[in-house]
């Protein structure tokens, strides 16, 4: 089993964020074409998840970096995209949106819009999207690129992750970008009878990506991976 680094809940940088081809670094759509083939192929070792697989090819991932780190867009690792913050991991981002099993109905409530590419992932397999982030400027970054690409599903809320989004509650889905050392009980009451929570729990080094499922009321855990977040901030370093 691999263990991954990734570093979520993050933005893009603002008005730096790739506008079509980059002339910067002599980048172009063929170059990006190959490296999107090369990423595709290293996600096909793990993940079987067809239509999962398609989105990945589908969502462009250099346009939610800033310019200079386009000519490594599709490379399968986190990224700089400024204000100390990362770009999520395509193997973890297409991991945790396997785990869902979305079929395109389903309400899902994310925590940690970041950069708006995991947000993007999901749009393009539900039916509606709610992402909250702690950081205002990272809300307004993920916009922007979200509504430049057509995005219409998403909803954006600048909030603490720990508390949910109770007024648009119960989701089919809840899936969190940044580990807490508990889960959050908002967001198992939040969770419909049957959904699915995918949460990274734990602290420092000591950390899984856990998947469970809703049922009878309390959460039944089905799957693991060790993995590295970062920590959740606001409600939930103080409890």
């Amino acid at each position: 089993m691999r263990v991954f680094l990734s570093v979520l809940w993050f933005g893009c940088q603002a008005l730096g964020c790739s506008r079509g081809l980059f002339a910067e670094g002599g980048m172009d759509e063929a170059h990006l074409n190959k490296q999107r083939e090369a990423l595709m192929k290293d996600l096909r070792r793990d993940i079987r998840d067809e239509q999962v697989l398609r989105v990945m090819e589908k969502v462009p991932r250099h346009e939610f970096v800033p310019t200079r780190m386009v000519p490594r867009s599709y490379e399968n690792k986190p990224l700089s995209i400024g204000e100390d913050q990362t770009i999520s991991q395509p193997y973890i981002v297409a991991y945790m949106t396997q785990a869902l099993k979305l079929t395109g109905t389903e309400k899902v409530l994310e925590i940690g819009t970041g950069s708006g590419y995991q947000a993007a992932v999901l749009a393009e397999l539900a039916r509606e999207v709610y992402s909250i982030e702690i950081v205002a400027v990272l809300s307004n970054r993920a916009r922007f690129v979200l509504d430049k690409l057509g995005y219409q599903n998403v909803q954006l809320k600048v909030g603490d992750g720990f508390d949910g989004w109770p007024e648009n509650a119960p989701f089919d889905a809840v899936i969190v970008t940044a580990a807490p050392d508990e889960i959050p009980p908002p967001l198992i009451a939040q969770l419909k009878e049957g959904g699915r929570l995918v949460i990274p729990v734990g602290c420092g080094f000591s950390q899984s990506l856990e998947t469970y499922v809703k049922k009878n009321g309390k959460l039944t855990q089905i799957d693991q991976l060790p993995v590295r977040f970062v920590p959740m901030t606001g409600k939930a370093q103080t409890k």
